[in-house]
């Protein structure tokens, strides 16, 4: 029998917590790539009155990331369904623009060697965010070149 068994296969990391947008644009936390050489970005949206924008951007360090890159991403943009639809291409500087549909999700994926020459850092960033939406992100990297039960955490 085959399994994945993501906390000691992959990192987890927290990119947004759960949140209401209490704010227009909402930027997550900067995780690095260096160690790894996938990572999946899973963001979650519950209520929301508006529609907006999702966009992945990489970095050079953990201060800022502002270099936008395309990706790919599954969407699922129809209320409490689990079926993701086929991959779609993201182009960076237009990212992704969501329905104002309840309870979605996308799930972004990111490839390490894609990112740009000398940015090994990842962030998501929400913009034009309704004050009612609900919204929170995950990443889980993958492709360790050394994989364990403890590894090295990836946020600053």
């Amino acid at each position: 029998m085959s399994r994945i068994v993501m906390a000691e296969q992959c990192h987890v990391v927290p990119m947004i917590y759960p949140q209401g947008s209490g704010a227009a644009t909402i930027n997550s936390d900067i995780i690095s790539m260096k160690n790894a050489s996938h990572a999946s970005i899973i963001l979650t949206v519950g209520a929301q009155a508006g529609a907006f924008t999702a966009k992945v951007y990489a970095g050079a360090d953990f201060s800022t990331c502002a270099q936008a890159f395309d990706c790919a991403v599954y969407k699922e943009e129809t209320t409490d369904s689990d079926m993701l639809g086929s991959r779609t291409a993201v182009t960076g500087a237009t990212g992704i623009n969501t329905p104002t549909t309840n309870d979605i999700f996308y799930v972004f994926e990111i490839e390490a060697e894609d990112l740009p020459e000398g940015y090994p850092n990842i962030q998501l960033q929400l913009s034009a965010l309704d004050n009612t939406t609900y919204v929170s992100a995950i990443c889980v990297l993958s492709g360790y070149a050394y994989q364990g039960v403890d590894p090295a955490t990836e946020i600053a």
